[in-house]
């Protein structure tokens, strides 16, 4: 096919799980290397389900993931609308066009009749399903007269339209991710197609609407594939199967273990985003946090997600959307489930904060700051950001691992502080403090000049000195180089803190 038109279509009854991303990510990777469309479809014709606010997220996901739609609710395109339930209209001429070629009849069933066969057949050890064998058996319009069938239909009697599928015939599809998938149809169940409400189920609006959409390629999880043989059948039955899209059924998404599919339960059992963005349900344990709440950058997690079944076939790991967009191919796609592997996720973030351009993270970590109160130069943002970036995992490591950098530490090392803050050392650092007061120009170069001078004169090891210069000025031994640190801070703040910090060790040491 030419015109390459791939959909991502989402049922709106939630947050969209980071698997419906990665979906939504691969039609996005096809339809750019191929100069087509990618659609954004709300598919919500299953209005019991319906989730206020969640067609919302969907979009906000794919836009601050950057994979935002060609087409789509809000984005405008010449085959909308775009929402399912907007187009309920056209569905029930194509269920009455199979009804009338015989590929589809009325089914009067009540719900109380079909609980009753599923209680008779599981008291047996066995599974009702409304297929060729049983259909004969059951209300609908292939048992009643024709006479019957328009009196109930013409009294407003419920009922559901089935697909009738044929008996002893084998259905195949060409999967571009697994090959040929062969189906028999004595193993599938007369799909309803249209409910008593006048709403196609998905298996109808799906084919209808990726016909009139006139969608080349279908991308979606394994979990549709046993439905695939209805869909094949429906579009022999409407005599489109000549222009039937083709088929790529994406692995499953597996837990961390790497046994059974990644739930949104596992996120919140494991501690770990299994959504893009936050999810505020009716309850607590409803209520999601996502990827960006967690402090990734939407490139890491689009790289991660990527590599959830894909394989560039080399040793390139790092990949910009540009070059994912270049070097998909859906033949590199898996098979096999993919492992949510969460500590590669963290590895991919890190990555990308360490290459990423200072003042674009400053863009997305001077918010985090200034929830905490503070309000930064941006000098003095981005020198943070450089002397950070490398020692954080995700966004909201610069605050709770840097969080010094903008007001007094909360806590100190106090190991070190009892090793090494002696009465009869005391005096040395306050000379060390007047060093430091008279050190001009107050650079990096010039304070670890000065400092080190200060060190060897008095014939002192680094270690009894160092340690201390830091945790009087950040409580901790961990952080950036302290001399770039001290040129930062500035002269006055860094004295400070220091005159503030020997009275809290002065304090300690006396309490033990």
């Amino acid at each position: 096919m030419n015109n390459i038109r791939v959909r991502f279509a989402p049922s709106p009854t939630g947050a969209l799980h980071i698997g419906g991303v990665r979906t939504a990510l691969y039609n996005y990777l096809l339809a750019k290397q191929k100069g087509g469309t990618f659609i954004l479809r709300i598919e919500d014709t299953d209005q019991t389900r319906y989730v206020p606010g969640a067609e919302q997220y969907i979009l906000d996901a794919l836009k601050w993931c950057g994979i935002e739609p060609d087409e789509g609710p809000g984005y405008g395109g010449d085959y909308g609308p775009y929402r399912q339930s907007e187009r309920k209209d056209h569905y029930a001429a194509y269920a009455q066009k199979l009804i009338e070629a015989g590929h589809a009849y009325y089914a009067f069933d009540t719900p109380e009749e079909l609980q009753g066969r599923r209680d008779a057949a599981e008291a047996n050890g066995q599974t009702f399903k409304y297929d060729y064998r049983i259909r004969g058996e059951m209300n609908n319009s292939l048992t009643l007269s024709e006479e019957e069938t328009k009196v109930r239909l013409d009294s407003g009697a419920p009922y559901t339209i089935r697909l009738r599928v044929p008996a002893d015939e084998e259905v195949q599809i060409k999967d571009l991710i697994r090959d040929v998938v062969r189906f028999q149809t004595n193993e599938l169940d007369d799909k309803v197609i249209l409910k008593g409400d006048g709403l196609p189920t998905y298996h109808l609006a799906n084919i209808v609407d990726d016909h009139l959409m006139e969608i080349s390629h279908v991308i979606r999880g394994e979990e549709w594939l046993p439905s695939t043989a209805h869909h094949v059948l429906l579009y022999r039955f409407l005599g489109w199967e000549s222009e039937m899209p083709e088929f790529a059924h994406l692995p499953l998404i597996m837990k961390p273990t790497g046994k059974g599919k990644l739930s949104k339960r596992d996120g919140k059992k494991l501690g770990i985003p299994v959504f893009p963005l936050s999810w505020k349900g009716a309850t607590e344990e409803e209520s999601f946090s996502g990827f960006r709440e967690f402090g990734f950058l939407p490139d890491a997690v689009l790289n991660f997600l990527a590599f959830l079944g894909w394989n560039p076939g080399t040793e390139q790991e790092m990949f910009s959307l540009e070059e994912l967009v270049e070097a998909f191919a859906i033949e590199n796609i898996g098979k096999s489930g993919a492992r949510f592997d969460f500590d590669k996720a963290k590895w991919f973030n890190q990555q990308y904060i360490i290459h990423a351009d200072n003042a674009e993270l400053a863009k997305r970590v001077r918010p985090i700051i200034e929830a905490q109160g503070h309000e930064p130069s941006e000098d003095y943002l981005l020198a943070f950001i450089d002397m950070m970036k490398e020692r954080v995992v995700f966004l909201n490591d610069f605050w709770t691992s840097g969080y010094y950098f903008f007001e007094d530490f909360k806590e100190f090392d106090e190991k070190n502080i009892r090793k090494k803050w002696k009465e009869d050392k005391r005096e040395v650092f306050d000379e060390l403090y007047e060093a430091v007061a008279a050190i001009d120009p107050f650079d990096a170069e010039n304070i670890k000049s000065k400092v080190e001078h200060f060190i060897k004169s008095r014939e002192l090891g680094f270690g009894a000195i160092l340690p201390i210069l830091r945790i009087g000025l950040t409580g901790t031994m961990k952080g950036p180089a302290i001399f770039d640190m001290m040129a930062l801070f500035g002269k006055e703040e860094v004295l400070r803190r220091l005159k503030d910090s020997y009275q809290r060790f002065d304090t300690y040491v006396a309490s033990l």
